[in-house]
C-alpha cells in the first residue's frame, strides 16, 4: 500500500514544509516533522500498518510543535504589543 511506500510519507513532509514557507506560523512544520520522521522510520525497516503509521505522525507532530512552541513561543505566552507604528517619525 502507498502509506508504507518511506519516500511518500518523505515527500509529503517536504510538501508541507513548503506550505510553511506560504503560510508561517510554526503550525505545518510540526506536521511535516513527523511526516519525514515517520518516513524515516518507515526507510529504516519499521514494519506498522496504516492506524500505528497514523499514531507514530500523530506523537511525533505534536512532540515537535510543543518543542518549537518552547523554543520559538513568546515568553510567557504573551502577546506581541506594538507601541509604535512603522510609518510613526
Amino acid at each position: 500500500m502507498i502509506w508504507t511506500v518511506w519516500w511518500v510519507w518523505i515527500v509529503a513532509g517536504l510538501l508541507i514544509g513548503m506550505a510553511e514557507l506560504v503560510l508561517p506560523g510554526f503550525l505545518f512544520l510540526g506536521f511535516a516533522v513527523g511526516s519525514v520522521t515517520t518516513g524515516v522510520l518507515l526507510w529504516l525497516g519499521i514494519k506498522a500498518g496504516l492506524p500505528a503509521l497514523l499514531v507514530i505522525f500523530a506523537l511525533v507532530s505534536l512532540g515537535a510543535w510543543v518543542a518549537m512552541r518552547k523554543v520559538f513561543g513568546l515568553p510567557g505566552g504573551s502577546v506581541k504589543i506594538w507601541n509604535r507604528d512603522i510609518n510613526d517619525n
